[in-house]
């Protein structure tokens, strides 16, 4: 069995499948230079007075406007609990308050505070180190990092057989694999702006989908609304939207409050609603800031990688306002897979932010990705752990294509944030994608064939929904679709 991605997803497939031998492909070395690592929100559950899996269960609804598959996100939010106390048994130390009970903090969409942290604002570090510590004391487990996943094999009937990976000197060697696990992650590093990694290129997405495997939703793109705003490069650091739980608000140049009767929420609402606001804003040549002078002192101990990166560039976010943008930060969309991880190419199962399995709907919920990390890894692992079929043998190797040279990726990666941004029009989807197909260096790329494959789907969903916002649609102002309630709107 080989699982690619070191994230948090592929590291709880490996060891779920235990005692199945896994042999582990990553970029990365250890728990360093993953988009879990980089979370700082933390993992959402109900486990607070009063709250339950239910209303958990409905916030992801409303938030993914109802575009969800409900069996998933229920089977999340009961899982909620249990993933917890399971990282909590392999040595995370989450934040308690002095009686032992879990300090839970709010983010945008939550009716209430149900956001399980660690170290404040490094949960996705903190709990990395513990998984990456146990993937590499596990005997089942070969972890190769610094290797990339080039090609897969398939067998003379059409299912997986084997990878072909390269090392991180160019050396590339073949593998036999009955069953083949992508943890791939996102396609953040597509896009001008991102909070992502240089390794969220889609990669594992592109592969798959010229290897046959179907893809589900690839129009849904969510942009974080408070990415920290910075010239130097497209890879920006976020600042955590549990800021704003703790009173933190959005201004504008002047201070005046951006979110204010722009949606009942205010500055929690769901992070497609406050991303667009803030894309409107940057658009009509304004400053978007996040104001953080309001947090009590004592609070600010939950905070200390934003206090860290704004001493890095001269702020101190409790008498400094915090300039931020919005940038892509998940993928809703990617390989469309069962609720048990397999996907439609026989042998190919996938898991995390490269999966859709329909949990996250149109619009990801705050803190459900390192949830479904660890309840779906967990999962497909224990689902895997039995099966045992030797690999037929390669019929022949299926790759995504050539890579784009330097200036043809610079073109699509401005087409692809122009046109797939918060606001999206078909004049602007039809452009990038006339754009793309004419330009036979960028067509003839596999990042150029993964670009059409996510314009594609948005041109052709011509109503709003959830972080796929049509200025041109005429379904009206109110996309949370399938709730009638205004309550959920955005208000014109």
């Amino acid at each position: 069995m080989v699982v690619v991605g070191g994230g948090i997803a592929g590291l709880c497939v490996a060891l779920a499948a235990a005692p199945r031998p896994v042999v582990l492909f990553s970029r990365s070395r250890g728990a360093e230079g993953t988009a879990s690592a980089m979370a700082q929100g933390g993992i959402a559950a109900a486990v607070g007075p009063g709250d339950d899996a239910v209303f958990h269960a409905a916030d992801t609804l409303v938030a993914g406007a109802c575009h969800n598959h409900v069996g998933a996100v229920l089977d999340l939010a009961l899982a909620a609990p249990d993933a917890v106390q399971w990282l909590a048994s392999l040595g995370a130390h989450f934040d308690c308050a002095d009686d032992g009970r879990l300090c839970l903090g709010r983010e945008g969409g939550h009716d209430r505070a149900r956001i399980v942290h660690a170290g404040g604002d490094a949960t996705g570090h903190a709990v990395m180190q513990v998984l990456a510590a146990a993937v590499a004391n596990a005997p089942h487990v070969h972890w190769l990092a610094g290797h990339t996943l080039q090609a897969i094999g398939l067998s003379a009937d059409g299912r997986v057989a084997g990878v072909r990976v390269r090392g991180d000197v160019g050396q590339v060697a073949p593998l036999a694999a009955a069953d083949l696990v992508l943890a791939t992650g996102g396609i953040g590093a597509l896009f001008g702006a991102t909070t992502n990694p240089e390794g969220a290129d889609g990669s594992g997405l592109a592969l798959a989908l010229a290897a046959g495997a179907e893809g589900r939703d690839l129009e849904f793109i969510q942009w974080h609304p408070t990415a920290f705003a910075s010239s130097s490069g497209r890879h920006l650091p976020l600042i955590t939207e549990a800021l704003r739980g703790a009173g933190a608000s959005l201004v504008d140049e002047q201070g005046v409050p951006l979110m204010q009767g722009t949606h009942p929420l205010g500055d929690l609402a769901p992070r497609d609603v406050v991303a667009r606001r803030l894309w409107r804003h940057r658009r009509a040549g304004g400053q978007s800031w996040l104001d953080a002078r309001t947090v009590e002192e004592t609070a600010w101990r939950q905070f200390p990688s934003v206090l860290s990166l704004c001493a890095q560039h001269g702020i101190d976010p409790r008498s400094d306002r915090i300039p931020v943008t919005p940038a892509v930060h998940f993928h809703m969309g990617g390989i469309a897979v069962g609720q048990q991880g397999e996907s439609s190419l026989a042998g190919l199962h996938a898991v995390g932010e490269v999966a859709c399995s329909g949990v996250h709907g149109a619009n990801r919920l705050a803190s459900n990705s390192l949830l479904e990390g660890v309840v779906c890894g967990r999962a497909l692992g224990a689902r895997l752990r039995s099966r045992g079929e030797r690999p037929a043998p390669v019929r022949h190797w299926v790759d995504a294509g050539p890579e784009a040279d330097s200036e043809s990726r610079e073109h699509i990666t401005m087409h692809l944030t122009a046109a797939l941004g918060p606001l999206r029009s078909g004049e602007s989807l039809a452009a990038a994608m006339a754009a793309i197909t004419g330009g036979p260096a960028m067509a003839g790329s596999w990042q150029g064939r993964l670009a059409l494959a996510l314009l594609a789907p948005a041109l052709a969903r011509k109503r709003s929904r959830g972080a796929h916002y049509r200025v041109d649609s005429t379904s009206g102002h109110n996309i949370r679709q399938g709730i009638e309630t205004p309550a959920y709107g955005e208000i014109a």
